[in-house]
């Protein structure tokens, strides 16, 4: 008999047994590639019989392992050639979903390692008709470095990364030089990325590094940070945030054309 949609899975697995046989792998890239410092930590945290269900029944469909294995048609994947925004780290997919529901002509690949998130977000889309949402899982370095041709995207979310406080973790921030040089080359000419955190300091060095990275401009003709577009919803944890005087910070840069994509 099933459980409510609310209630946590007990499950007792055997050993090697994998969690969700139809849903996502636990470890989709393995040892392919080489170690190096993740910007993301893995949270733990009870998946419910109903994020259970929709891992096991619409993975197939809507989902995709990051294995680094092979490069992706995103036509194939989405079964249209409309344009794809990337979003990094979605949470619960509350705001993924609201923002796939209010422009159906763009296609999301929302990426996380959170697996009741990654369920949550499923049946998120069902329930709303959601035929614009695709979930990644896995580390959205190696989907960009391995799995996309270069000028996939049209464009680039990332919304409250890990500020990572401390100043010995600044080096696992995701928004650095590199992360950026891998993106333009991933992103079309004219592609937005669009960053937004409540964590002032980081916002700073995210504006700083954007800024001074030449693939890059400002949306903003001053410079500095953007209003928040009609487009990014106020999630609940936002709310609760700037109730206690939290500042939020949006940034939106364009990726700029190629001297080779001038000429053309």
């Amino acid at each position: 008999m099933p459980h409510a949609s609310g209630a946590p899975v007990r499950h007792t697995r055997a050993k090697g047994e994998p969690r969700f046989p139809d849903g996502p792998q636990a470890d989709p890239a393995g040892s392919h590639f080489e170690r190096r410092i993740r910007s993301f930590q893995p949270r733990r945290s009870r998946v419910t019989a109903g994020q259970a269900d929709a891992l096991q029944r619409l993975w197939a469909q809507w989902g995709l392992d990051i294995d680094g294995q092979r490069v992706i048609d995103l036509g194939e994947l989405f079964g249209n050639d409309r344009r794809v925004v990337l979003e990094i780290g979605f949470g619960m997919g509350e705001a993924t979903a609201q923002m796939a529901a209010g422009d159906p002509g763009t296609n999301i690949l929302a990426v996380d390692v959170h697996t009741p998130g990654q369920g949550n977000l499923l049946g998120l889309a069902e329930r709303g008709g959601l035929s614009n949402v695709r979930v990644g899982n896995g580390d959205a370095i190696i989907l960009l470095r391995e799995m996309l041709r270069p000028d996939a995207l049209d464009g680039l979310r990332v919304y409250f990364p890990d500020p990572w406080p401390k100043k010995r973790h600044h080096k696992r921030r995701l928004i650095q030089p590199e992360f950026l040089d891998l993106a333009a080359t991933r992103l079309g000419p004219g592609a937005i990325v669009h960053c937004a955190t409540d964590w002032e300091p980081y916002a700073e060095q995210m504006l700083d590094v954007l800024t001074a990275h030449p693939g890059f401009e400002n949306t903003q003709p001053e410079g500095g940070f953007a209003p928040r577009p009609e487009y990014r919803p106020l999630t609940r944890f936002e709310g609760q945030g700037l109730d206690k005087g939290h500042v939020v910070n949006d940034l939106l840069f364009r990726r700029v054309p190629h001297q080779d994509e001038l000429a053309h």
